[in-house]
């Protein structure tokens, strides 16, 4: 608070839209991350008597957290483009990427949460822990400030943090309206399939011994 926000926006940077519209755009998403993490952590310990059921897909679980986590941040998210309009009267042509980056968002979000639950399994503490970076987290990526406002030497922390990435390529299509950080876009690509395949093959190693600790 005494170096990132001692800028006020607009006093420096042109932007196209309010501050409220860049925080709503950042946040949003940000929330349904946190909601999907939050709900992983206790898909399976939660749920112990359909895994120890062989015939039950275990898989379903954590998936099943990410839908609703989803179904939620589409409604703030229509509450947004309302909210954009009525103050704007108008919405960029990059609102059409929209279901992209929610496709994009689902499938990360889907590794993760089965990396989470799988862990969560044998560490029970883990769910804590996500909690915490969960009230940290938004202090962590662009998402009440902007990068610009960030001091030289703590700005590699927000190209090492994954979830920057997501917030840049929303901030691109519904705040920016042009590819304000095009590399963005191929991290989140990529990074989001590397993220679903890896989460799910730990997953899927792990769960043959999710019998035997529960």
């Amino acid at each position: 608070f005494a170096f990132v926000f001692r800028t006020k926006i607009g006093d420096t940077f042109e932007l196209p839209l309010d501050y409220t519209a860049y925080i709503l755009v950042g946040l949003i998403p940000w929330m349904g991350c946190q909601e999907a993490m939050n709900k992983s952590c206790t898909s399976i310990t939660a749920n112990a008597n359909l895994v120890k059921q062989v015939v039950f897909p275990v898989e379903v679980l954590p998936a099943k957290g990410v839908i609703a986590s989803l179904f939620t941040q589409l409604i703030s998210t229509f509450i947004l483009v309302a909210y954009v309009l009525a103050s704007h009267n108008s919405l960029h042509w990059t609102y059409l990427l929209l279901p992209v980056l929610i496709a994009l968002q689902a499938i990360a979000m889907l590794g993760v949460s089965y990396l989470l639950a799988a862990i969560s399994v044998f560490v029970r503490d883990t769910k804590d822990l996500v909690q915490l970076f969960g009230l940290a987290g938004m202090y962590l990526i662009p998402v009440v400030y902007l990068p610009q406002w960030v001091p030289t030497l703590f700005k590699p922390l927000l190209y090492l943090n994954p979830f920057s990435y997501l917030i840049w390529c929303y901030q691109d299509a519904l705040y920016f309206g042009r590819f304000e950080h095009p590399e963005a876009w191929i991290v989140l690509v990529v990074g989001s399939t590397g993220v679903f395949v890896i989460g799910y093959r730990i997953f899927r190693k792990l769960k043959l011994l999710f019998g035997n600790v529960l």
